[in-house]
């Protein structure tokens, strides 16, 4: 089932959009272990209870990484069947679009409702999780022919680390992007993993967990690719910062080829570069990439986001867990909702409307601007609209910086495990935030 791309202007009904703010992190794998035990262990079935709903974030500003003021959106499912929770401005806006409903196309695009929305804050997983920089990264070879031989994954950036997340990817449980460093978003993998699998959860790479993730038979960890004309076209120039300009363009599109392979291969964008140092990345050339696997096909009838792991679990019918993604969250000033709401609609290729009355003051814009579409968007390639105003599920464009911020209210993931999710719910699915 295809879903057809969508593009939907987001007029916000009470947006608070703005930047991401920067999250202490002072856990330690361990404790991170521990809340993902916690949190994660319950697989929930009956009656879903009563939601619980809090304020929508309060109108705020923060600088993303290169001081771009943050970013938000909103949108709709258009011909959505009588008695649906889609908001009203949702149904609008989708009516208008001529986009179908979630139900409607089991797969079809759909769109996001008036979100609270953020923009990431500047710190990568690459540094903060890091550690000491080493003098080279690992080499393809050494990816493939790593094996474990106890211990926990080594300190900095290694191949073990690497073969760990790429079979973790495979796996269903996203560590975020690949790029072969330990840190909190690779252990709180470990923990959802561990979790799944009943095993005692503590977030460390043991032999039984290496077993398992190794437990079928797996195909190269790298692979070559080459670059295809469409892959180096459609890009966009260096992007401004101020959002009157973003809305004279017509696409927020990927600034360069290897911006845009990073985000298909689920990689780190400077270690997909470390990788290939000598590439001109030209229409024609062969690079050398990871293998993610294919694209989970099992649908989802319940998510739970787990706001003290920063993590978002899905559940078949039968209540198994079938797939985990890292994900930012709402901060303290504006938090993410209570209780259970349902996913309403989905769309993909969302447009922005900035509307400096409902949102934040960007720059010396006093004017309703529309972005167009992208993703290097305010919510990145999709948006899951929830039934409680405001709020969605959605991608980003800066995927280094997931456990490294906090989102004023809506759910962030990775745009390759957003887009991933929008083709395995439909609309009613449930979606319980977990304190």
């Amino acid at each position: 089932m295809t879903r057809q791309t969508l593009s939907i202007s987001l007029s916000v009904l009470a947006f608070a959009a703005s930047g991401a703010l920067a999250q202490d992190s002072q856990e330690s794998g361990a404790d991170i272990a521990a809340e993902t035990r916690e949190a994660l262990e319950e697989t929930r079935g009956g009656d879903a209870p009563q939601q619980q709903e809090t304020a929508a974030p309060q109108d705020g500003q923060a600088s993303t990484p290169d001081g771009a003021a943050g970013q938000g959106a909103q949108a709709g499912t258009a011909g959505t069947p009588a008695g649906s929770a889609a908001q009203p401005e949702t149904l609008r806006m989708l009516e208008q679009s001529g986009a179908q409903p979630v139900e409607a196309q089991q797969g079809a695009s759909s769109t996001p409702t008036s979100s609270s929305e953020d923009t990431a804050d500047s710190s990568s997983q690459s540094a903060a999780d890091a550690g000491p920089p080493r003098d080279a990264p690992p080499t393809p070879e050494a990816i493939e022919a790593v094996t474990y031989e106890g211990g926990p994954l080594p300190d900095g950036q290694s191949a073990l680390t690497v073969k760990t997340q790429i079979l973790l990817d495979r796996a269903a449980i996203s560590p975020g992007i690949i790029d072969g460093w330990k840190g909190g978003m690779s252990e709180s993998a470990i923990a959802a993993f561990e979790t799944r699998e009943g095993f005692e959860v503590d977030g460390q790479l043991d032999s039984q967990v290496w077993e398992a993730l190794n437990a079928q038979e797996q195909a190269p960890m790298m692979q070559s690719y080459t670059i295809t004309e469409e892959d180096a076209s459609g890009l966009s120039e260096p992007l401004p910062d101020d959002y009157a300009k973003l809305a004279e363009l017509d696409r927020l599109g990927y600034t360069s080829v290897a911006e845009k392979l990073a985000e298909r291969f689920h990689m780190d964008q400077g270690f997909l570069e470390s990788l290939n140092a000598n590439a001109s990345w030209q229409s024609g050339e062969t690079i050398t990439v990871v293998d993610p696997g294919p694209r989970l096909e099992t649908k989802v009838a319940r998510i739970e986001v787990r706001k003290q792991t920063s993590r978002l679990a899905g559940f078949d019918e039968s209540g198994k867990m079938i797939l985990n993604y890292p994900v930012t969250i709402g901060s303290a000033q504006t938090p993410s909702p209570s209780g259970t709401v349902e996913v309403v609609a989905v769309a993909m290729d969302p447009t922005y409307t900035y509307n400096p009355d409902l949102n934040f003051q960007q720059g010396d814009n006093d004017e309703v601007l529309t972005l167009p579409p992208g993703p290097n968007g305010p919510v990145g390639s999709v948006w899951i609209d929830l039934s409680k105003p405001t709020y969605g599920l959605h991608g980003t464009s800066d995927p280094d910086s997931l456990f490294n911020a906090a989102s004023h209210g809506c759910v962030r993931m990775t745009n390759w495990d957003a887009e991933e999710l929008a083709h395995l719910v439909s609309d009613g699915v449930t979606v319980e935030f977990v304190e």
